[in-house]
């Protein structure tokens, strides 16, 4: 961050969300050294300290605060419930928490923030603001001044390979886990995107993705950050019509997103909305064909479709466009070595594995609390079953859970999804797969459609080439599939959901 202040000036404006008040480099290094003394004064001896907070510039200021003076923030995914919080807080032994009772109250969370308190103390930055005198800024402005010199004093000076960040999986296929990124990590990872995909100072970032979300923190916080691109924050990715509305209004030149929030704002943008965008990024989730037909035909837009992983940092690969493959997420990034394990079942492809300076230091759980886990040898499971060609282009056949067996033959749930989005492309579509007494297990299809006929659906998916084991024989319509606060689908409620709903 000094360096970045260095090259671009303490005076360029930087950061911005939706208070309209944008601040420079030497606003964000005074902030941090001024609110970092005072939370490191509230957590004597404390290492992992929770941040609960939404997109926004003063969470900026916190997370560098906390780095400031030697704290690691523990990003607590406030889109899971109280639950998976507190089962976070006790992996990452977390004993503090800073919110904002603003932020609290406009989500309603005050019953997660009281059962997130038992046991741990809860710092509202309200309160903190309001104790910060004429004497702490004074102070702040010395540090910033002699910011090298303060963070040796501070012990913010560490290694590139201790703790930067603790993120927690999303939990889309199990119990979320702490994942520990260091230093190394996510300044690799930048730069790896960075030397992919040409950003300029010229060009302004609107990011709306979460922080506790590695695509939201790396992608749309750090990497335009240390690029000296402005940044624009939102605080919900989930608001459709506003989203598209500021995208114009603030002229932004970048948008991150997922496959299901681009189609939200393609839905409800004005076809000038993005007029001054020249960059669209998805990851975090398969792109669908009609959300990309929807943003070339709307907006003139080719949206570059990517891949990651939060133990990753989070990119793997990314279209750009000189490299460019439809269909594909893109090629391997620069310093990434890989393998493909053979899945038996499953001819083409194979089981893929990464190792590079951006994967993770290790896992934290709520069984072990406080142990990093590191993967074993440097190399970390994807879990995703693909194809990688001379090129190093990926093509994702699917997750290895996403694989089911019927009848002794191995089905993919993601290409039944991908037929069904063809077929019906209206509506969302989602299958998962329960244990079924004859044939090993059954497929189960949730759609937001009317109750389709099945023969009407069989003869459609057949047509668009699938075989009869991947006709699904249970259909329910809801009104909307769940999704996590990632942008992902919820693939642990939908599971649940039919458990209960089809009989044994």
């Amino acid at each position: 961050l000094l360096e970045c202040r260095a090259l671009h000036g303490g005076g360029k404006l930087i950061l911005e969300d939706i208070q309209r008040k944008p601040i420079s480099y030497n606003r964000i290094i005074l902030g941090s050294f001024i609110l970092g003394r005072k939370i490191a004064g509230l957590t004597p001896g404390e290492k992992n300290i929770g941040v609960l907070l939404p997109s926004a510039s003063a969470t900026v200021v916190t997370l560098f605060g906390l780095h400031a003076y030697g704290r690691v923030p523990a990003m607590l995914n406030f889109s899971t419930g109280a639950v998976n919080m507190a089962a976070a807080c006790v992996s990452a032994q977390v004993r503090t928490i800073i919110t904002s009772r603003k932020f609290i109250e406009a989500g309603e969370m005050e019953a997660e923030i009281k059962l997130l308190g038992e046991g741990r103390k809860v710092i509202y930055l309200e309160d903190v603001r309001a104790s910060i005198g004429t004497f702490d800024k004074l102070r702040g402005l010395a540090q910033r001044s002699f910011a090298g010199a303060s963070l040796r004093r501070t012990g913010a000076y560490r290694d590139a390979n201790s703790p930067a960040v603790i993120l927690f999986t999303s939990g889309s296929e199990g119990v979320p886990k702490g994942v520990v990124l260091s230093h190394r990590n996510i300044n690799a990872n930048r730069l790896q995107a960075a030397a992919r995909i040409a950003f300029s100072p010229q060009d302004k970032v609107f990011n709306a993705l979460p922080l506790f979300h590695a695509f939201g923190m790396t992608g749309g916080l750090i990497l335009p950050l240390f690029a000296g691109i402005p940044i624009f924050m939102y605080p919900s990715p989930l608001h459709y019509k506003i989203v598209p509305e500021l995208c114009y209004d603030t002229a932004a030149t970048v948008l991150f997103g997922t496959d299901t929030f681009l189609a939200g704002y393609a839905r409800n943008a004005h076809p000038y909305d993005f007029f001054n965008m020249r960059l669209i990024v998805a990851g975090a989730e398969r792109l669908k064909p009609d959300t990309r037909n929807i943003w070339m035909e709307r907006f003139g837009l080719r949206i570059l479709e990517g891949y990651g992983a939060t133990e990753c940092s989070p990119v793997l690969a990314v279209n750009t466009p000189m490299h460019y493959r439809s269909g594909s997420v893109g090629r391997l990034l620069d310093g990434m070595s890989y393998k493909l394990e053979p899945v038996e079942g499953i001819v083409e492809g194979g089981r893929l594995i990464v190792r590079g300076p951006n994967i993770m230091l290790g896992y934290l759980r709520a069984d072990n609390p406080g142990v990093i886990e590191a993967p074993k040898d440097g190399w970390y499971d994807t879990g995703d079953i693909v194809t990688v060609d001379d090129h190093r282009f990926v093509t994702i056949l699917g997750r290895a859970k996403r694989f089911c067996k019927i009848g002794g033959e191995m089905v993919s749930l993601n290409a039944i999804e991908v037929r069904l989005a063809e077929l019906y492309p209206d509506h969302a579509h989602a299958v998962v797969a329960v244990p079924d007494k004859k044939k090993g297990e059954q497929l189960v299809y949730f759609t937001t459609m009317e109750k389709p006929d099945r023969k009407t659906l069989a003869d459609g998916l057949r047509q668009k080439g699938a075989s009869d084991l991947m006709i699904p024989k249970n259909i329910f319509t809801v009104d909307a599939l769940p999704v996590l606060g990632s942008g992902k689908l919820d693939y642990v409620s939908m599971n649940r959901m039919a458990v209960e709903r089809v009989p044994e």
